[in-house]
């Protein structure tokens, strides 16, 4: 008999098992309110032994170790959950600890109510359940607190240190003692809940700077190795524009006009390639030494545009321009890709539907490109993980490095890339900018 398994069930083997972060850390809060449990279950069996046994005061101890078995019951039960595939939700989190509060009240109400100096133990869960639980829930445990202690305030048991005095606690001092309690519960309860708040938020920001350090390497190695291939094709392609105008100038070619129309096309593709090997290597910091071009805004659009055209003439491309500044700019290569870029990924997404750039400076002083198709537009996976490496929606493998370095780009010049879906349909992509990033040194030292 054939025990081999199938190719699925193998596959399914070899992969490992990944448990989602959400269900790690409920599975990880719940064993910690288990194994508090257990140290409650301890403190409270030794307290009632030694208050009773070793002191010689009157406790309910029967009544009070009954509790303590129910609440070592649900301690096993809570147990037995955490072992469960199901993710632990807060509202489990937050019934454990009402449980707890619940026992807790239950043990205080035998001895002593208010007058019991272990009724602070409240503060306790109010704390666990600060740092466990979301504002709502933890609103439900404050309130269960609160409540437990006023109740206690008014019915309990008795506690009698000494049988000849009963003792008993003045109405003032009772209502300062309360007042102590709800003041320790909502300062603590809003410090705690601050603090962690802003712990998430060091950690939201270290791990995005560590994704950005990452991203800087990864766009350092991938602009060496441009810069390497560029400098590699500059000889091949000065040799075979050298050929083909040695060509151009032949009997044999000049005298044949299909010949001579190739030649010349063949000139302008090499002419294409090696402007594209110049602006790989001003983009990867190269040939800085050469003066900068200084246009205006509209300038710079037509340009680009008429570029993107010329070599797109199936495309229909409309530029719309609204309330562009006067005020001289550098023509920054990096932008102009960036722009062909969303332009090349737009005309891709809705083939022979007209595509739109506008361009805009609201306030004067922020630059606005967005790039506009009526396409099928985003899904939801595309927008969450938009501009991140090797998210292509085209399905093959390694693409999606246009738009991760064109988000990239626009962070370097200060400003931001978004994606959002039109309500009219297709998509658009915006392009935002500081206005200043584009302009020459003298003119921001003037501004």
């Amino acid at each position: 008999m054939n025990t081999t398994p199938a190719p699925a069930q193998r596959e399914s083997a070899a992969e490992p098992v990944v448990v989602a972060p959400e269900r790690r850390a409920g599975q990880a809060n719940l064993r910690q309110l288990i194994e508090l449990r257990w140290l409650a279950v301890g403190g409270q069996l030794a307290t009632v032994l030694v208050v009773h046994a070793g002191l010689g005061i009157t406790l309910p101890w029967a009544e009070m170790l009954s509790l303590l078995g129910i609440l070592a019951a649900f301690n096993l039960f809570s147990l037995w959950r955490n072992r469960l595939a199901q993710p632990v939700s807060q509202i489990e989190l937050c019934v454990a600890l009402l449980v707890d509060v619940g026992v807790l009240t239950g043990q205080l109400y035998l001895a002593g109510g208010s007058d019991n100096p272990f009724i602070y133990l409240y503060l306790l869960q109010v704390a666990v359940a600060s740092v466990l639980l979301r504002p709502g829930y933890l609103l439900a445990v404050i309130v269960s607190t609160v409540s437990g202690f006023v109740l206690l305030m008014q019915w309990h048991r008795p506690l009698l240190l000494d049988a000849s005095a009963p003792t008993t606690l003045s109405p003032n001092y009772l209502g300062g003692l309360l007042l102590c309690f709800v003041l320790n519960v909502g300062l603590l309860s809003v410090f705690i809940v601050r603090i962690n708040r802003n712990l998430r938020q060091r950690d939201a920001e270290l791990a995005q700077a560590q994704q950005r350090a990452a991203e800087e390497v990864h766009i350092l190695r991938m602009g060496l190795l441009a810069s390497g291939a560029a400098h590699e094709l500059g000889t091949p392609l000065a040799t075979l524009s050298v050929i083909l105008g040695d060509w151009a100038h032949m009997a044999p070619f000049a005298a044949e006009p299909e010949l001579r129309e190739e030649i010349e096309e063949m000139q302008r593709q090499i002419l294409r390639c090696k402007a594209i090997v110049t602006g790989i290597l001003m983009s990867a910091g190269e040939m800085r030494g050469e003066a900068p071009q200084l246009t205006t805004l509209q300038v710079f659009i037509d340009g680009l545009a008429d570029n993107w055209r010329a070599t797109h003439p199936q495309a229909e491309l409309a530029v719309r321009c609204e309330r562009l500044p006067e005020a001289q700019i550098i023509s920054d290569s990096a932008l102009q890709q960036v722009v062909a870029n969303l332009l090349d990924n737009a005309a891709e997404a809705a083939p022979g539907q007209p595509l739109a750039l506008r361009a805009a400076c609201p306030g004067g002083e922020t630059l606005s490109l967005s790039v506009q198709d009526r396409g099928p537009g985003f899904d939801a996976d595309q927008l969450a993980h938009f501009g991140e490496p090797y998210q292509s929606s085209k399905g093959q493998h390694g693409r999606g490095m246009g738009l991760f370095l064109s988000v990239n780009v626009a962070r370097t010049l200060g400003g931001r890339l978004e994606a959002r879906n039109r309500e009219e349909g297709g998509a658009a992509v915006t392009l935002t900018l500081p206005l200043a990033s584009l302009l020459p040194r003298e003119s921001r030292t003037d501004a």
